[in-house]
Parts: structure tokens; sequence; C-alpha cells
């Protein structure tokens, strides 16, 4: 968890950009890191696990199907707006 953390903090949360004080690049990055542990094991505590089988009936019944559409509209959007001139 604090890999991925540290991780995400240096990919997303712009950790080594243009840092005003460079000395205070560590301690910026382990608080942003420590931060986002928080967050995260905080929201994992709070909401009730899943057993297998029904973590399966939510993918196969609810987020697949959505991804599918979602992905087939993705798709389907240039094909469809292909023919309308643009907007001035």
């Amino acid at each position: 968890i604090l890999l991925m953390n540290t991780l995400s903090t240096i990919l997303f949360f712009g950790a080594t950009i243009n840092h005003p004080q460079p000395e205070l690049l560590t301690a910026s990055l382990m608080m942003k890191a420590s931060t986002l542990s928080i967050v995260f094991l905080w929201i994992r505590a709070s909401y009730p696990r899943f057993r297998y089988d029904q973590l399966m009936h939510l993918i196969w019944k609810n987020f697949l199907p959505i991804t599918i559409g979602l992905t087939l509209m993705h798709i389907s959007m240039p094909i469809l707006t292909s023919g309308v001139p643009p907007a001035l």
C-alpha cells in the first residue's frame, strides 16, 4: 500500500515539479504519500468486504455491460458525427 501510494504521489501529485524549497522535497513527498495512505485505508475500512461470488456477480452483471456499452459508444461517436460540419 505504501509503495503504490508513493508512486501515485510521484506520478499524479507532482512531487518533484518546481518545488520552491528543494530541501523540503522529501518531507513534502512523505506528507502527500502518508495522506494518500490514510485516505486509502480509511475508505477501505469503511466499506464492507465482498465475498468472491458477490464480487463476480457485480462484475459480470453490472460493470461489464456498462463498460461494453461505454466502449461501443466511444467507438461509434466519431462515426456518427463524421457527417456533421464543424461548428464555427
